[in-house]
């Protein structure tokens, strides 16, 4: 289960920030502009010694200064102001020990400066017989808000523990297992709709697409907080597995669909930071969770599929299905009126093409809360781009025999489409966002490894705080 992994994010702040201040080698952050500044209030001997080592303050560069009886005295570090990533340079870069920042931080840079040596210090080691590197350690910087970098780190870190598991260990009834451990560690309540008890009760389009697999398909259904506060609800995408379907995927396409459930790790991680922050709403978490899988009983193309909106579907497309189980949750999710809606799916490829791996993609029609969102992920500095709910693209969904056809016959627009058929789910009058993410980092950069990445989730905690403050 992956809360058994050694690294857990309270586990990393614990470990790798410290109170201990009185035997830190202090980091003297230092940017391009000011290093000859600095240099000026040195001694010769060190001035030589930073020449000598030919440190610039290039961003993320360190210069280790030697002090007496061969013991390091300080630590200076290039840092770039506008790129807050730049504090996880530093612990792969420097010995073990204790540090502490020597300059005094506002509360954003503080909060940076722990947030990036925590992530930095994250590893997915729970397959490898080796203990993981054993990092060095920073002193708290005095600004931090302890609470606000427990919190994130823990959030990001669930996401990447959750998105890297392998799918034979990370299947819908596991998913719904690490569900049941945050509502039982958090104080949430679960109920969860298994295999055919989804026809039952009205999840049609789930159960379809998750019944091929010996995996039985589930709906995971989680509540927190007064039932007469303001209604925020999260559907996340939970394909543990996506093989395709009957429209199977070649070699390529399949190897990283083990992340295919990135969406319901994000609206887990989400709702942890909800709640432990004690943000006044109703929160309610919706994540259909299905292995799309190949066998005797699996639905086809061109079949025509019931939701639980009572729109009928024609599958233009087996591998097209995450949509699918996404319109039944989204219709549950709507049924309430929440004041707030919010989806996020590893849901097309057409979105990585258009705007790479660390641009998520927006797609709402309510201005307002997509402005709230813009502003919210720019404070964060957690990147988004709106992308257009361009109506004229939704006769590419049309179909001759259903309402709605789930894939275009067109390459063209595929973020776009599937976004509008998420729509067709949603009341206008809700207040709802879609978000098409990646989850995964393709390449390791300080403080986000190669593997599963969590992606837009600070903007959105930072705009329910401000939307619903204590």
């Amino acid at each position: 289960m992956p809360n058994e992994q050694t690294h857990q994010a309270e586990h990393i702040v614990r470990e790798y920030l410290t109170e201990e201040s009185t035997t830190a080698i202090p980091i003297v952050p230092l940017s391009r502009g000011f290093i000859k500044e600095w240099l000026a209030g040195e001694s010769a001997d060190v001035a030589a010694w930073v020449e000598a080592s030919g440190f610039t303050a290039e961003a993320g560069h360190i210069c280790l200064l030697p002090g007496a009886n061969g013991r390091l005295d300080r630590v200076l570090f290039g840092r770039d102001e506008d790129d807050p990533w730049t504090w996880a340079h530093l612990p792969a870069k420097l010995p073990k020990g204790v540090y502490r920042i020597a300059t005094a931080l506002d509360a954003a840079d503080a909060d940076w400066a722990a947030v990036g040596w925590s992530l930095a210090c994250y590893q997915f080691i729970r397959y490898q017989s080796r203990k993981g590197r054993d990092w060095p350690t920073l002193v708290w910087p005095a600004a931090a808000r302890r609470d606000q970098v427990v919190l994130t780190v823990e959030a990001q870190c669930l996401v990447r523990d959750l998105v890297n598991t392998p799918s034979a260990d990370m299947g819908p009834e596991e998913l719904a297992g690490a569900a049941s451990a945050l509502a039982l560690r958090t104080g949430g309540q679960i109920r969860t709709i298994v295999g055919d008890d989804l026809l039952q009760e009205g999840y049609p389009a789930i159960h379809a697409v998750g019944r091929a697999s010996t995996r039985a398909p589930r709906l995971i259904d989680l509540k927190w907080g007064d039932e007469n506060a303001p209604k925020v609800t999260l559907v996340g995408k939970g394909v543990c597995f996506d093989s395709g379907g009957l429209d199977l995927k070649g070699a390529s396409n399949m190897k990283l669909m083990k992340k295919d459930m990135g969406g319901a790790a994000h609206v887990l991680a989400l709702a942890s930071m909800i709640v432990a922050a004690k943000i006044p709403v109703r929160l309610r978490v919706l994540i259909p969770a299905v292995e799309n899988s190949v066998s005797g009983n699996a639905f086809r193309p061109l079949d025509v599929l019931s939701t639980r909106k009572g729109l009928t579907v024609e599958v233009g497309n087996t591998d097209a299905e995450g949509r699918l189980i996404l319109a039944d949750a989204l219709a549950e999710g709507d049924r309430e009126k929440p004041d707030l809606l919010i989806d996020l799916a590893t849901l097309t490829g057409a979105a990585r093409t258009a705007l790479g791996p660390d641009l998520p993609a927006m797609f709402s029609p309510n201005d307002e809360l997509a402005t709230d969102i813009l502003a919210a992920a720019d404070d964060a500095k957690d990147p988004i781009w709106r992308l257009p709910l361009w109506k004229n693209y939704r006769r590419l969904l049309d179909s001759k025999i259903a309402d709605i056809n789930n894939a275009s016959d067109t390459a063209y627009a595929g973020a776009i489409t599937a976004a509008l058929f998420l729509q067709e789910f949603v009341s206008p009058a809700t207040p709802w966002v879609h978000f098409d993410i990646f989850a995964w980092n393709p390449t390791a950069r300080p403080g986000r490894p190669e593997g599963g990445e969590a992606m837009a989730i600070r903007a959105l905690y930072r705009m329910i705080a401000h939307r619903h403050p204590l």
